[in-house]
């Protein structure tokens, strides 16, 4: 298989009738690092909402129990990737999620919001960082595929193209993102774990070097010193170097998908994907999100 010859096959399929199909060979085969780190960036970034900081920040999930909350969020949106909306794994992840969700007073603005950074951000991510741009059927896969998981989440008035998951994102921060003391408590909480991955006396470097990948909203929301220019320039051309090295390797032959992660660590001896995720916090108000749609996953 030459380098090019999977985007190729990307290109012939039909972007919204096999949209999650195409989904799961970007991510899976030809981007598999570049999605996770931009899904860490996207979920990073919803905490710089103090709406949705502060109730992260309440559950102590990414404060007392990051690991498991990274881990569980990873695993149970992967899944769905990996097997489909339509396989027992599938149904069960969204289950987990709907229910995990429906504990808590969560907004559809917030929740519409979430979804738009999994569009958004990753091709952002990888037209910067990538070892190629996003295709235009990769980025309308992607945009039908969580338009698809966000009505199986019941969440209302979801963008339909690309552009207008984008500048829903961009209107939401610019309204939304602000300073607040608890949602700082989650974003330091996740530069910890992130640190963690690696052996202590590269966690300072891990840090400048996230901070690095910020961009002046976020860092300004969580205010965060903004790292020195002659940082920002040798992380960001480090990880574009990064990209071009892969594009001179062989395509992978097989599928990454999120439980390979090197980051997942709180499951050694496997998981069920029943059992994951968070359970009810007492003095934690119910949920005002519900299900919409003919066939919503309870």
């Amino acid at each position: 298989m030459k380098r090019f010859e999977r985007l190729r096959q990307i290109r012939r399929m039909d972007p919204y009738e096999e949209a999650s199909e195409i989904y799961r060979l970007a991510s899976a085969y030809e981007f598999p690092w570049d999605f996770a780190r931009a899904l860490e960036l996207a979920l990073y970034r919803t905490y710089a909402v103090p709406s949705i900081g502060r109730l992260l920040a309440r559950t102590t999930e990414f404060t007392d129990r990051a690991q498991k909350r990274y881990d569980d969020t990873a695993l149970l949106l992967d899944a769905v990737v990996e097997h489909g909306f339509g396989s027992e794994q599938g149904r069960t992840a969204i289950r987990r999620i709907n229910q995990m969700h429906r504990a808590y007073d969560i907004t559809n603005d917030d929740m519409r919001y979430v979804l738009c950074t999994f569009v958004v951000v990753p091709k952002r991510w990888i037209d910067a960082y990538g070892w190629r741009r996003l295709s235009r059927h990769e980025t309308v896969a992607s945009v039908v595929h969580y338009r698809t998981l966000g009505r199986h989440m019941g969440i209302k008035d979801l963008p339909t193209s690309y552009e207008e998951f984008e500048a829903c994102l961009d209107a939401y921060e610019e309204a939304h993102f602000a300073w607040d003391e608890e949602a700082r408590r989650v974003a330091d909480g996740t530069l910890d774990l992130m640190a963690s991955w690696y052996p202590g006396p590269l966690a300072p470097l891990l840090r400048t070097g996230t901070l690095a990948l910020l961009d002046e909203p976020l860092l300004r929301a969580f205010r965060y010193t903004p790292p020195s220019a002659a940082s920002r320039a040798i992380v960001r051309r480090a990880v574009r170097l990064r990209g071009r090295a892969v594009r001179l390797m062989p395509p992978r032959r097989t599928p990454h998908h999120a439980r390979q992660n090197r980051e997942i660590k709180g499951y050694p001896d496997g998981y069920r994907l029943a059992e994951l995720g968070t359970r009810p916090t007492p003095g934690v108000r119910g949920c005002r999100v519900r299900q919409i749609g003919a066939s919503p996953v309870e």
